[in-house]
């Protein structure tokens, strides 16, 4: 039986929401933004995007572009909100939902659509829904696979619905730029375009050995995609994670040492507590650091035992920045844990109090914060430190080990 997904894509998410509540904010250029100071724009409103304003733009060429926008400092926990909501509305058309991310979902409806009287039925039911019980647009699209599927809710964007079926597969993608598949980003749009090819029918055409020889092993999955082909199965169960991790963009940048280790104790106290939160612990500790012009990179160091205490973590990671020679201010920080493993609780050989304790005044903290709120008790060294300004990261899913405080 031929794959059915639907690609539920809400539109302009994030404004959309705040011109929902705010009916001030409708028909009007908005865009959200975070509440630091270096912010930039998260997304706008199709009235915004008008005048060319784009995700990550900075807020004064935003400006520039268009000055009578409206800035509108983003309320991450009300965006959560609705994509779990998003999430139980789609679950009525199917159990095989896969949450991509805060503002898509794919749904697998091959057993299910014919309950709806057919795929499109099920999707504009799925859109009226959302219209009437969120206040807010989504796209639908539909194909045989999710690579398909996100093309046709890319293409119908916005408040559209396009089916895409496999037989309409080499006329859509003939003559479209490799760009607008799902994967294809500028750095290989541009490797593609050295080759002479420019578009998914060209792409798909092209001999095999000629993308691998330049891609690799990603060749042959390029040249499945400029053919329309994705084996790529719905994540339905969430998969076991291969790291769990965090980072900030600092409010302003930094040099001193004084001024760059508390922030890594916050970090590792954020990814310290989502590992025992979900049962894991890890052996390999990364940092990463970006510098004010945006070069970035990683070190990381590898445990005698895998850990998910916060001091162990907070130890390897400044461990790893004395070993560093920074050679320019900092702008961000991430931390994250990796080699992951299920904690199983399993009591040591020899009896360690030291350890027995920390883990007891963890349980203690990680119980006061979920009751009252994160940083509600924290670590002395990290008061009077500013507050992080959360952004939502691609990875978060509403449910799992990639949930975090938002």
């Amino acid at each position: 039986m031929e794959k059915i997904i639907v690609c539920v894509d809400m539109d302009a998410f994030f404004a959309s929401v705040e011109q929902q509540d705010n009916p001030a904010l409708r028909g009007k250029p908005i865009a959200v933004t975070g509440a630091g100071e270096r912010t930039v724009i998260t997304t706008s409103s199709y009235e915004a995007r008008a005048f060319g304003v784009k995700t990550g733009m900075t807020v004064y060429e935003a400006r520039r572009r268009c000055p009578h926008l409206i800035l509108v400092v983003g309320n991450n926990r009300k965006y959560a909100r609705i994509c779990t909501r998003l999430q139980e509305i789609c679950l009525r058309f199917t159990p095989d939902t896969e949450t991509y991310s805060i503002d898509e979902i794919f749904l697998d409806i091959t057993g299910s659509h014919h309950l709806f009287n057919g795929p499109e039925s099920l999707a504009r039911a799925i859109k009226d829904t959302v219209k009437s019980e969120l206040g807010i647009t989504c796209t639908a699209g539909i194909g045989p696979n999710i690579l398909i599927a996100k093309l046709a809710s890319d293409l119908a964007k916005p408040d559209g619905l396009r089916w895409i079926d496999e037989t309409a597969v080499p006329s859509v993608l003939d003559t479209l730029p490799v760009k607008k598949l799902w994967g294809i980003g500028s750095h290989t749009k541009e490797k593609l375009r050295a080759m002479g090819i420019t578009t998914c029918g060209e792409l798909g055409r092209a001999p095999l050995s000629l993308l691998t020889k330049k891609f690799g092993i990603n060749g042959k999955r390029l040249k499945a995609m400029g053919n329309g082909r994705l084996d790529r199965p719905l994540e339905v169960v969430s998969p076991e994670p291969k790291s769990i991790g965090h980072s900030i963009t600092l409010p302003r940048d930094v040099w001193k040492r004084d001024e760059i280790t508390p922030c890594l104790l916050r970090l590792s106290e954020r990814v310290g507590r989502r590992a025992r939160h979900h049962g894991y612990k890890g052996k390999k500790v990364t940092l990463t650091v970006r510098y004010a012009d945006f070069r970035t990179f990683t070190r990381q160091t590898t445990l005698p035992a895998s850990t998910n205490d916060t001091g162990e973590i907070y130890r390897s990671a400044v461990a790893i920045l004395d070993g560093i020679r920074l050679r320019a201010s900092v702008r961000l920080l991430g931390i994250s844990l990796s080699s992951l493993g299920k904690d199983e609780g399993q009591m040591a050989l020899f009896q360690d109090k030291d350890r027995e304790k920390k883990a007891a005044m963890a349980k203690a903290m990680d119980a006061v914060n979920d009751k009252f709120g994160e940083h509600s008790i924290t670590f002395a060294s990290t008061i009077g430190e500013e507050k992080d300004h959360k952004v939502i990261s691609p990875a978060w899913r509403p449910s799992g080990v990639r949930k975090s405080d938002v």
